[in-house]
């Protein structure tokens, strides 16, 4: 298995399930203090006046062994008392959260008040979870990301969660960015002499990606850097891997296919890998200007999450 102990360093660039599935197979196979990975932190919200972060906490515990496969969120061997409770008491329920679970949002909520940043939490909390990667908030301030939809302009979680995908979207804008910079340790990483790819996981790209390329400044960051820039397609025969992506294309009139993902990337990517499914369209893809790779997308278990994570690398260190 390719390995990049010898020849540089790497930064995933990660939303929740399907982010964390790819930085878990480059984890398997990387030294720990070669890979980075940033975190979309545009999904956070406030619930019972808890700070909830799901797509740290998704790679957290993704990372970490302890995530529930079957929900697909959340954390394994979970309990639902303090549910239950809330549900007895008339409380919204709508945002599950589970026994487990809940210790981690009160440990963050905590940790924030006292004067922590958001960097420092995911620091302390990736250590008490035996994380060795180093894993980075996009930002330290809190930029969030918004849908204006058929039934009004709704926060990601009421409408991913409470109204399950459901409302048609019109348009997506993320809300503080005026005052939102990348976390320092993102521009650190970025700087990094070693540093050689950024790797954009399999995410939605309008709801976990674009969040991060929002930040002022980012976008020229990371096209001045001059590193190689792989784009992993969350898209295949022209459905989505996970969640609403191909929803949202088609409600945004874009065509879902991996031809939209090479379009919203072309600008910054050097390098995209597409599904042995969509090799049709490989020639096409490369006259944008990128190399384009074909296999098998799909990360089902450990050994397929290993195995693509390998053929990144093998990407990042060609030297052409």
């Amino acid at each position: 298995m390719t390995n990049l102990s010898q020849t540089g360093k790497v930064l995933a660039i990660s939303g929740g399930i399907g982010g964390a599935k790819l930085v878990l197979g480059l984890q398997e196979i990387m030294k720990p203090g070669d890979l980075s990975a940033i975190v979309n932190t545009g999904d956070d919200f406030e619930h019972f006046g808890l700070y909830i972060s799901p797509d740290m906490d998704t790679l957290l515990y993704t990372l970490a062994d302890v995530q529930n496969i079957e929900q697909g969120w959340g954390r394994r061997e979970e309990s639902w008392n303090f549910a239950a409770a809330c549900e007895s008491l008339g409380m919204e329920t709508w945002f599950q959260l589970g026994d487990r679970d809940l210790a981690t949002h009160l440990y963050r909520t905590n940790k924030l008040a006292t004067g922590s940043s958001l960097s420092e939490v995911l620091a302390d909390l990736s250590e008490k979870f035996g994380i060795q990667i180093k894993l980075i908030p996009m930002s330290d301030e809190p930029v969030r990301t918004m849908l204006k939809t058929d039934i009004g302009t709704l926060p990601f979680q009421e409408y991913f969660v409470k109204n399950r995908c459901e409302p048609v979207v019109s348009n997506i804008f993320f809300s503080g960015l005026e005052t939102a910079q990348p976390a320092p340790a993102f521009l650190e990483a970025l700087a990094e002499p070693e540093l050689r790819a950024i790797v954009f996981c399999p995410s939605n790209p309008f709801l976990s990606i674009q969040p991060v390329l929002s930040l002022p400044g980012l976008l020229d960051k990371i096209k001045q850097s001059g590193k190689r820039v792989i784009i992993v397609s969350p898209i295949i025969d022209g459905k989505a891997v996970k969640g609403p992506t191909a929803k949202l294309m088609k409600e945004l009139n874009l065509p879902c296919s991996v031809m939209t993902i090479a379009e919203i990337y072309q600008d910054i990517a050097s390098d995209i890998i597409i599904d042995s499914a969509d090799a049709g369209l490989a020639e096409q893809i490369a006259k944008s200007g990128m190399s384009v790779h074909c296999t098998d997308i799909m990360m089902r278990k450990l050994e397929d999450k290993k195995r693509l994570a390998g053929e990144v690398l093998q990407i990042a260190t060609r030297q052409d």
